[in-house]
């Protein structure tokens, strides 16, 4: 293995991580990635004194290309889009809060509402605490507007909701109380684990059956679910894991599913139903929470 080619391999998962954050997808962070390497492998490397943030320049620059054009496609996909889950295992320790809290899948929803520079800004601040004025020499932007975009960024991601927090081994048992209700059709035992402004989003990428509207409220997210499971037989349920996190891997009616939850003070805010078929090769439905 040549220098270049070991350097490069020291840093892939930490890039890989960085462009999934900035990304959502990790089909398009791994092609963020494999570009980069071609990249440093055709650089002159005696003129870069370090690796690592020659590197982490190339991969966001190159991340906040591509989301610039996947904005527009997000706008025109079938129903929500929602970020592709993920093992987290691909990207290497989580080692701090931040790190784990950037990749929970409800961060990685909410930070679609922000602009590719405060996404990027709030990423290499918050998971890699980065300087700011080494996130300005990034982004080619004043230290000073990359301060206004954390602040921003930061303000719109805690709108009505407050900062997320670590999550706990609540979330879990949070979860099987859910599984548990939702097998037994128990309406009741479900409604007390929604808060009352509970969001359900489906994202089936027009590939499959799913709804092409957030459900928003919990009785309407109660009838949803009701519905759902009057039917189509539920052929498999069982907790997993995605994004870091306890999540609920389904078969319905043939329909294989990943759901994700949005969890704050006790209550899920937020269902996230994965059915593209394109976003579940990531997960292991097999992994326990």
């Amino acid at each position: 293995m040549s220098d270049a080619v070991e350097t490069f391999e020291e840093y892939r998962r930490i890039l890989l991580g960085l462009a999934y954050r900035l990304l959502g997808s990790m089909w398009d962070a791994e092609d963020v990635v494999q570009e980069a390497y071609l990249r440093w492998t055709g650089t002159d490397r005696d003129q870069v004194r370090e690796p690592r943030s020659f590197l982490v320049t190339i991969v966001t620059r190159l991340a906040l290309d591509q989301l610039r054009s996947a904005r527009a496609s997000r706008e025109s996909y079938t129903g929500p889009w929602l970020p592709e889950p993920v093992d987290v295992r691909a990207f290497g320790p989580l080692d701090t809060a931040e790190l784990h809290d950037t990749l929970s899948y409800a961060t990685l929803h909410m930070m679609e509402r922000l602009s590719p520079p405060e996404r990027a800004v709030f990423v290499l601040r918050e998971a890699f605490d980065l300087p700011y004025d080494q996130i300005a020499g990034i982004l080619g932007s004043p230290s000073a507007t990359c301060r206004q975009w954390h602040r921003r960024a930061v303000r719109r991601l805690a709108e009505g909701r407050g900062r997320f927090t670590p999550v706990t081994g609540d979330h879990t048992e949070l979860l099987e109380r859910f599984l548990s209700a939702a097998q037994n059709g128990d309406l009741t035992a479900l409604a007390e684990l929604l808060a009352e402004d509970a969001v359900a989003y489906n994202d089936g990428g027009g590939k499959v059956r799913a709804a092409l509207r957030p459900v928003v409220g919990r009785d309407q997210v109660l009838a949803f679910v009701a519905g759902l499971m009057s039917r189509y037989p539920l052929e498999e349920a069982r907790l997993t894991e995605a994004n870091g996190e306890p999540a609920i891997w389904t078969v319905i009616g043939g329909q294989r599913q990943l759901i994700a939850f949005g969890v704050r003070d006790g209550r899920i805010h937020e269902i996230f139903g994965v059915l593209n078929p394109d976003k579940l090769s990531g997960v292991d439905p097999a992994s326990g929470a």
